[in-house]
């Protein structure tokens, strides 16, 4: 492993999650208090939209800095989804997962919407689908925190 000690990386992880509370805090106050004061509007939903996609952009920058601290290649054609997968791997006598098995569903949601909603400027906000999105948010980041957690701990043991 070349460039930064895990110490860097660890105090990466550590402001990147302090970021990631206060995305969800906004998304919690976003889906708790702004969206009922406009409505069930488009509006209301662009903004929740993109307190979830901050969220992801967020998370994913982080996993890049982790998959670059151990020296993983990505394949370029798809490495969104690949840096995803690459962090549910523990690698023996390497590193640990930095995704929990039981919370990368959640994340693929998320990141198949992030993906999405860059990509296709024509986008009609169903709330159907916002809400099941928040839902997996909702779900998704205290594993973010306990997995990251424990990815953590195994840094400090290098």
């Amino acid at each position: 492993m070349n460039g930064p000690d895990s110490t860097d990386l660890i105090s990466l992880i550590d402001k990147n999650l302090a970021t990631l509370d206060r995305i969800a805090g906004s998304l919690e106050h976003a889906v708790e208090h702004d969206a009922p004061a406009l409505g069930r509007s488009e509006n209301a939903a662009v903004m929740v939209a993109g307190l979830i996609e901050n969220y992801y952009t967020c998370l994913e920058t982080m996993f890049l800095r982790v998959s670059q601290f151990f020296e993983n290649s990505l394949d370029a054609e798809r490495w969104h989804m690949d840096l995803l997968e690459r962090m549910t791997r523990q690698v023996e006598g390497v590193r640990l997962a930095a995704v929990s098995a039981a919370n990368y569903g959640n994340l693929l949601e998320l990141l198949k919407f992030r993906h999405f909603r860059r990509y296709y400027f024509d986008l009609e906000y169903d709330w159907d689908r916002i809400d099941f999105l928040i839902k997996k948010a909702r779900i998704a980041h205290p594993r973010v925190k306990d997995d990251l957690g424990r990815f953590v701990i195994f840094l400090k043991s290098l």
